[in-house]
């Protein structure tokens, strides 16, 4: 009972921060954040208007992904990104296989301005849903 408090509240935090608009606020500094699959998750339920990126290869994203995501491959965010996610005060939720390549991803639409990145790492660790091709 305690951790589900625990949880609720660290989402509730992260939820918090998201909401902001102020100037001097985080979500209006681009900064790099990982969250657990557990707080990604309490945002695409608790949301209504965020981008799940999955950021690994076609092949990858035609096998197995979670519901709603959208792919740009991680070695393709430069050149697609501000075309295809013209909001850069948009919530991204980032994941790839393991974790390395959402990291990567993340770091560079945060470089490229991007303010409400969320790295929550690979679908190997993701307990919920998924859908197959």
């Amino acid at each position: 009972m305690v951790n589900i408090i625990l949880i609720t509240l660290s989402c509730l935090s992260v939820l918090a921060g998201c909401c902001k608009t102020e100037p001097n606020d985080t979500a209006s500094k681009a900064e790099y954040r990982k969250i657990s699959a557990e707080e990604a998750h309490e945002m695409l339920t608790t949301l209504t208007d965020f981008i799940l990126l999955d950021v690994r290869t076609e092949t990858e994203y035609m096998g197995k992904r979670i519901e709603g995501a959208i792919l740009i491959p991680h070695n393709e965010i430069k050149s697609r990104a501000e075309k295809e996610l013209p909001n850069k005060k948009a919530v991204i939720l980032v994941y790839c296989r393991s974790g390395v390549r959402s990291a990567n991803a993340a770091k560079e639409l945060v470089s490229m301005g991007y303010v409400n990145v969320y790295d929550f790492g690979g679908i190997n660790d993701w307990p919920y849903d998924t859908v197959n091709n």
